[in-house]
């Protein structure tokens, strides 16, 4: 539970929720923040048992380490949403989008000459 009580590791947790496994220019580019700091995060995240890593060539690729944890990221979401609002406060949650002007590099989310993202994309 300590390794969850970081925005930038729960934010990190949701986009591999939504999108699978990712690269860390993938996450660079959603969270807009420089690839130590993620990799500080994404360390933690690991140590934790939390994500897995996967080395292809260069690239390094992170995913959920189980898919319990989105059941956890569901009910985390959900108390923090209740508690605020017992206390008469609204939450809300940053859309996490890519930036599509800044595209990633690596194959997995290499644009194609035809503008269609890699194969192995899960966008």
């Amino acid at each position: 539970m300590k390794a969850l009580a970081h925005p930038a590791r729960l934010q990190i947790l949701e986009v591999l929720k939504r999108d699978g496994e990712c690269c860390v220019c993938h996450l660079e580019n959603i969270l807009g923040q420089r690839q130590a700091y993620i990799s500080q995060q994404l360390s933690r995240l690991r140590e934790a048992g939390l994500v897995l890593d996967r080395r292809d060539g260069l690239n390094v690729f992170y995913s959920l380490a189980d898919e319990s944890i989105i059941r956890l990221l569901e009910v985390t979401r959900q108390s923090a949403t209740d508690l605020a609002s017992l206390n008469g406060e609204k939450l809300s949650f940053r859309k996490l989008e890519h930036d599509e002007s800044c595209p990633c590099t690596c194959p997995n989310c290499a644009v194609n000459v035809d503008g269609h993202a890699g194969e192995s994309s899960k966008k």
